[in-house]
């Protein structure tokens, strides 16, 4: 690692600080003369692989396995074997008293719910499209919206008490903070 000596930044690699631009000093690598040792033995051939005469010990053991099978196979008798004899065509008959869990179609169908929806995280009530149009999360259409309805508890007020937040119309109970930028939720009166 390289580190500045001007800014102190550290870096892996490179001639100048990625950071300040101070060239850092470069030292020239200079080859020193090298002499062969005459005492040294020279390798007697130059690069590459030569054949090597080897003797074969006769006091080594060689545990080296023959490429053919040497044995013929042979049963152990007291081995229990888990593979199962052929059975033949087996006639497979249902059982009357097994339950399926389910019950016979009558077909008739439940319609899908149409109205307006309710966005569960604005509260916004929208009547069509499969995104909110206000916050652009995905609409939940499993159930119809009720009506909005202008209630006693003010015009900003759904049916369970929830108010929009002032500052970013986050759902937030009246008189409590809001969970997402902490104003306090107004009391109507």
């Amino acid at each position: 690692m390289i580190i500045c000596p001007v800014c102190d930044h550290v870096q892996p690699e490179g001639t100048e600080c990625d950071v300040c631009g101070r060239g850092f000093p470069t030292q020239a690598v200079v080859a020193a003369p090298v002499a062969p040792l005459p005492e040294l033995e020279l390798t007697p051939h130059a690069g590459g692989r030569v054949a090597v005469q080897v003797a074969v010990l006769p006091e080594l053991d060689s545990t080296r396995m023959k490429a053919g099978p040497d044995l013929p196979a042979q049963v152990v008798q007291d081995l229990e074997l888990t593979r199962a004899p052929a059975t033949g065509a087996v006639a497979v008959a249902l059982l009357p008293e097994l339950d399926t869990g389910r019950a016979e179609d009558d077909g008739v169908r439940t319609a899908a719910p149409t109205g307006a929806v309710v966005c569960r995280y604005c509260r916004n009530t929208q009547a069509e499209g499969l995104f909110c149009d206000n916050c652009g999360m995905r609409l939940s259409r499993a159930r119809p919206a009720a009506t909005a309805v202008a209630t006693a508890k003010g015009p900003a007020a759904d049916d369970d008490g929830w108010l929009a937040c002032s500052t970013c119309h986050t759902p937030v109970r009246p008189g409590k903070a809001c969970s997402e930028c902490g104003t306090r939720a107004r009391v109507e009166a």
